[in-house]
């Protein structure tokens, strides 16, 4: 039987009608009409078939509303991380403190100085305004800020070591998230990868040999990151690799990685690498991150010897890999928590690791009653984003003993505002150190309605 496509109305007859104005309206007419156009383009198409199909305007409408909502709907979207995993890199690691984001606002919305000296009236250089407040706090006699750690390194080793070796530990030939490797940085710097001592057991004397036997341009140290290396194992200690660089003139560049500027150790985690040992340990450059343990935007930081910072400022990638306004104003913001020395109640991964288990229990106990429903049990929260390896951070969690663990957590990832938690011991569970006290009410009523459905608690 041949379909009878006449029921389907032209464009222009669809246009006339008020659900088209309001469609246009909401969402523009370029876009309004291609909806209208790949909805009647899949009508006929479906009555081709031999479909039994009624085409009525509220059915165009319908489906043409739903191609818009998908074509405008935003696929970066904040989330509830209940997950207990402070830095997650998959969730943005760390959420910036409310002063850091008040420089958003203010730095975005209109102009800024970025490039413009205030104090000449002419242009200026957009590199001095995180490094004034990063050579305060480490005592480094110069900064850089560009997009990400990754960038730091290759920017270094691109400006230093071009076309010659550079000495590297085969103990820190790592891997970061994403399956981005060490020596694939080193390849894109053109720099020559000299590996020295074994896997488990590197000696000073190990970097003496190769550095006398085909020279280098710079002797790189790489912070294990996001894993150990224990039992039999050697590596030699930042001073003395300092003591050879400098005997031999060339620089030492230590990348720590995950950018702690206080002790870890204080809040009984073990020690992570910090900017100012690095350098007063000699480094001659030290590189890490903004946004794992210093809490602010993504950023690659560079701080250390002032000749060497000139260098590299003036090597073409240096404007290939710039930080823009937007990061500039969060990590100044950020860093100006350090100097201010409140960081530990302003920056929200420093509240979370700071937060007692103690603390962390009447957050889940109070969830428990007010959703009548779980219990609550202890736990353990992890840092992540690559630092601390293996090093947990009691709390207590809210489990859900639930039919279809998997099934739950899919559609709390698929509410308006996601909940991404996770499974343990066949519960979904939620974790209070990682959600934020704004956000408390919206996980409460998310899971109060998760909970009036049937057939979902055991």
């Amino acid at each position: 039987m041949n379909p009878d496509l006449r029921q389907i109305p032209s464009v222009d007859q669809l246009l006339r009608l008020p659900a088209a104005t309001a469609l246009i309206e909401s969402f523009g007419r370029p876009m309004t009409l291609k909806a209208l156009r790949e909805t009647l383009s899949t009508l006929r198409a479906r009555l081709v078939q031999g479909q039994e199909i009624e085409v009525t305007p509220e059915l165009i409408f319908t489906h043409s509303q739903s191609l818009l909502n998908a074509w405008f709907a935003l696929s970066l979207k904040p989330v509830i991380n209940a997950t207990g995993v402070i830095l997650h890199t998959n969730l943005g690691r760390a959420p910036l403190s409310q002063s850091a984001l008040q420089a958003i606002f203010e730095t975005a919305q209109g102009y800024c100085n970025l490039e413009y000296d205030l104090d000449e009236g002419r242009r200026g250089t957009r590199s001095h305004h995180a490094a004034q407040l990063l050579t305060q706090l480490t005592d480094a006699e110069d900064a850089l800020v560009v997009n990400n750690n990754a960038a730091a390194v290759l920017l270094v080793l691109s400006s230093l070591a071009a076309r010659r070796n550079v000495l590297i530990a085969r103990s820190q030939l790592i891997e970061i998230g994403g399956g981005f490797r060490i020596p694939e940085v080193l390849l894109q710097s053109r720099a020559r990868l000299l590996e020295v001592g074994t896997t488990n057991r590197t000696r000073i004397e190990d970097y003496e040999n190769a550095l006398r036997d085909s020279g280098a341009a710079v002797i790189l140290h790489a912070h294990h990151s996001n894993f150990r290396i224990i039992g039999f194992t050697e590596e030699p200690p930042l001073p003395a690799l300092a003591e050879l660089a400098h005997r031999y003139q060339i620089p030492l560049v230590d990348d720590i990685g995950s950018g702690a500027l206080i002790d870890t150790a204080q809040f009984c985690l073990a020690h992570e690498p910090i900017v100012q040992e690095s350098l007063s340990a000699g480094a001659d450059l030290v590189c890490f991150s903004g946004d794992k343990l210093l809490g602010g935007p993504q950023a690659g930081i560079i701080v250390g010897k002032k000749d060497l910072l000139e260098k590299i400022k003036r090597h073409p990638l240096a404007r290939a890999l710039r930080a823009d306004k937007i990061t500039l104003a969060a990590l100044s913001a950020t860093l100006i928590h350090y100097l201010r020395g409140d960081w530990e109640h302003a920056i929200p991964i420093w509240q979370m690791i700071s937060q007692s288990s103690e603390v962390l229990k009447e957050r889940a106990e109070h969830w428990q009653a007010e959703l009548d429903a779980g219990f609550v049990t202890p736990g353990y929260s992890t840092v992540g984003g690559g630092s601390l390896p293996g090093e947990t951070l009691p709390t207590h969690l809210l489990s859900l003993p639930v039919k279809s663990p998997t099934r739950v957590l899919k559609w709390l990832r698929n509410r308006p505002l996601p909940i991404i938690a996770r499974i343990e011991n066949d519960q979904v569970v939620f974790d209070p150190r990682t959600v934020l006290l704004d956000q408390e009410k919206t996980l409460l009523d998310e899971l109060r309605q998760l909970i009036s459905q049937e057939n979902i608690l055991k």
